[in-house]
């Protein structure tokens, strides 16, 4: 058998070169490169590796986290077709990994987290960095990753890797089981040498099956909608990273089922599309939840049912509500008793589509859910045009983003009540124009994620829009934009403070306590004092971008439109008033609130939550 001498490290650089995935005749390189923070723990292994493999290109980042967050953005933007490798050193290197490697598996979405370990051989432990636990030398900081990795292996010999690499692409390269992988890398072990067997760096190409739908399942579908009276259905992010909205508008035309969405799932159908009824759930429009609670059939393609989808089990109060679900996880397809379809979505709907071809939903109820979709785009339309302040609100800085972008380029975020806003009002033009990290929400994603985004696909403006508490916790990925030249359009919407949660403790009662950006005051104790004076332009004109301030939206409109003149990422800074919110409309969420308080504002929310929390369901 031919072999070749190579470190641990070598090898596994040069396996992952040579993997490539296939769908629908499409053929293609997994991996883009490899994000990296070199410490002692991977410097003189996977360091060395990959300085010898220059096409397996090398990009330095600033933060661990930051360099996940973005691995799982192109993963997102690329419908999981594409990925990064993670590498960092020991100990905190690798756990600053640990946030975004949890969002990753959240959202679904391959990243491989290649972690440096302590040493294998133990000799010289313990060794910096390194994690002493009396009842085992067995574990080291990176048995962390273990909850939320789909796969996890640490690599202890050299040969190891002959196995758990083809292991690692199994799950990687899985629609229905993809998310972080994490490999764990004791720093001796990547620079130990071993003859590996030649074959294992062929090219090897993993096919992305279409799964197709059970007949007998797809039967009983097809008697569910036809003897349906108003059926729905929930397009999730399955629908995007499937590929199937061409089949889901065509579907939809004819049929006349109204579409809603959710976070992942948002730009499933235009939003001028006469069967879409927008953003379902917490977030959602007044049509979309009023057509949820009626519905007597909910279609759910590709979501998970996270509680912002189901309004904490309260938006499906028809009593003869059923479910179908298609899902390429059979995990999410079984959800709500539903009949489970386990297969692709395109795939699906194409049958479906055959199947039903002669059904049409009742005529009243095709055009009132249009006269929703009509309405709710006058609602958008006055929150974009509200004339506040200034300061102005915070609707009127989307509505002047979506103004100044063009269908095909990306809006992104992630915490904060910006994605609750954009997924209400945020006008999709294009399926891939609309990227959210909600399954997380996870504070710092969004200037990361911006850098994947527009890493997947350079042809793209990519607008970041970010608040002030997001910005704070990370914004070093600006540096690896302006490194890379990769430019990145940043709204960093300054509310002083925390509004989402701001406005959740006000709405239980408890008067947005600890929310603000303020000095303590020492007559009070507390976090009541003057604002912070943060100058985020300053900040933001120190790490390389381009600054612009913005006061009101005229002056907003004229910093959108210089952006677009400028080659490299530029920050536009604009405060609004955290105050003026965009409604909830038709939904609610459980956060349960106390019994017994001294907040006279507190007891009475209580009452009102366990009212509400009567209308939770089981569907069974």
């Amino acid at each position: 058998m031919h072999t070749k001498q190579l470190t641990m490290a070598q090898a596994l650089i040069e396996f992952l070169k040579n993997q490539y995935v296939e769908r629908d005749g499409q053929q293609h390189k997994f991996f883009a490169g490899c994000f990296g923070i070199f410490g002692h723990g991977n410097v003189a292994g996977i360091g060395q590796a990959l300085q010898e493999n220059p096409d397996f290109r090398y990009y330095l980042s600033r933060n661990e986290q930051g360099m996940v967050h973005t691995a799982a953005a192109f993963a997102k933007m690329s419908n999981r077709l594409r990925a990064f490798a993670c590498t960092t050193s020991v100990g905190p290197g690798a756990t600053n990994m640990v946030t975004a490697a949890a969002g990753a598996t959240i959202n679904r979405l391959p990243v491989l987290l290649l972690a440096g370990d302590v040493f294998a051989r133990r000799n010289v432990a313990p060794v910096l960095q390194q994690l002493e636990l009396p009842s085992s030398p067995d574990i080291s900081v990176n048995d962390c990753f273990k909850p939320i990795s789909r796969y996890w292996d640490r690599i202890n010999r050299p040969e190891q890797i002959i196995t758990a690499l083809p292991e690692a692409m199994r799950i990687l390269t899985s629609q229905a089981e993809t998310g972080t992988v994490t490999l764990s890398l004791p720093q001796d072990v990547q620079v130990e040498t071993f003859d590996y067997p030649a074959a294992l760096f062929d090219k090897r190409v993993w096919i992305v099956p279409r799964p197709k739908p059970d007949a007998e399942i797809l039967r009983q579908a097809v008697d569910w909608i036809r003897t349906s009276q108003a059926p729905l259905i929930i397009a999730g992010g399955g629908i995007i990273y499937s590929e199937a909205t061409d089949i889901l508008t065509q579907f939809v035309e004819r049929v006349g089922i109204p579409v809603v969405e959710t976070q992942a799932g948002k730009g499933a159908l235009n939003y001028d599309h006469l069967q879409s009824l927008g953003a379902i759930g917490v977030t959602g429009t007044p049509g979309a939840n009023t057509i949820a609670r009626e519905a007597d059939l909910i279609i759910g393609i590709g979501t998970r049912y996270s509680d912002f989808t189901t309004a904490s089990k309260t938006a499906f109060q028809n009593p003869d509500v059923r479910f179908i679900n298609i899902n390429i996880s059979d995990s999410d397809a079984y959800k709500h008793a539903a009949l489970p379809i386990i297969a692709d979505a395109r795939a699906t709907l194409e049958e479906l589509n055959k199947a039903l071809d002669s059904f049409k939903v009742n005529e009243n109820y095709r055009k009132r859910n249009e006269s929703f979709n009509k309405e709710w785009d006058t609602e958008v339309s006055r929150i974009y045009n509200l004339s506040h302040g200034p300061p102005i609100s915070q609707g009127e800085v989307i509505g002047a983003v979506n103004d100044a972008t063009n269908p095909q380029d990306v809006i992104v975020g992630a915490a904060g009540s910006l994605p609750g806003d954009l997924h209400k009002l945020w006008r999709t033009r294009d399926p891939k124009g609309y990227n959210m990290e909600y399954g997380y929400s996870c504070m710092g994603y969004e200037i990361a994620g911006g850098l994947g985004v527009k890493m997947a696909d350079p042809d793209r403006e990519v607008y970041v829009m970010i608040g002030d508490g997001s910005y704070l916790m990370m914004a070093q990925e600006i540096v690896t934009s302006l490194q890379e030249n990769f430019k990145l359009n940043i709204i960093l919407v300054n509310n002083h403070g925390f509004s989402s949660i701001g406005g959740l403790s006000e709405s239980i009662g408890s008067a947005g306590f600890g929310t603000r950006y303020l000095y303590r005051n020492e007559k009070t104790g507390n976090l009541d004092g003057e604002r912070l004076p943060i100058d985020f332009s300053a900040n933001a004109s120190s790490l390389g971008a381009h600054t612009i301030n913005a006061s009101d939206l005229p002056s907003l409109k004229a910093a959108l439109d210089e952006t677009k003149k400028q080659t490299k990422t530029t920050v536009i800074v604009i405060e609004t008033d955290r105050e003026q919110r965009v409604p909830g409309y038709e939904s609610w969420w459980d956060v349960p609130i106390a019994k017994v308080s001294t907040q006279e504002t507190v007891l009475e929310a209580s009452k009102k939550y366990e009212i509400n929390r009567k209308k939770e369901r089981y569907h069974l």
